[in-house]
């Protein structure tokens, strides 16, 4: 599941950007109660990239911003209390990561839900039922 994040240049070092990556990802499995999970947890991919300040916008203004965009299959985070908690965390991982420097209002995190049928992992596809059951076979093991 992609976890991509952009960030403005110079609010999250390099060694920030990895620890911010590994703490998302260990909130999205633990709030899908999937930590652990030896089919999901190595297909939680993603990446940081870093923008140049003056070409991050907020307001219509440049901004120093932070955007966390996971893509998902349908039955991921379901439940109004799974997003809104990963909201708070992915929010707060942020906010420590940037050393309490970037504030929380310019935190931005979003989901989007993909279209069933478009999962490819190691050369086979997924429909959002098959992944469901992947991971669902993979935690019973």
């Amino acid at each position: 599941m992609p976890i991509n994040v952009l960030a403005t240049d110079g609010i999250l070092s390099p060694a920030a950007q990895q620890q911010v990556f590994a703490d998302l990802t260990a909130s999205f499995l633990r709030h899908h109660d999937l930590t652990g999970n030896p089919f999901i947890t190595p297909n939680v991919i993603g990446e940081i990239n870093t923008i140049p300040k003056g070409r991050s916008f907020a307001g219509g203004v440049a901004n120093d911003i932070v955007v966390v965009e996971l893509k998902v299959p349908s039955f991921a985070l379901s439940s109004p209390a799974q997003k809104a908690g990963f909201i708070a965390d992915a929010t707060e991982i942020v906010f420590k990561a940037a050393g309490g420097k970037h504030p929380r209002e310019r935190i931005f995190v979003n989901m989007v839900y993909a279209v069933d049928g478009l999962w490819g992992i190691g050369g086979k596809a997924y429909t959002n039922t098959q992944l469901g059951e992947a991971v669902s076979q993979a935690g019973a093991a």
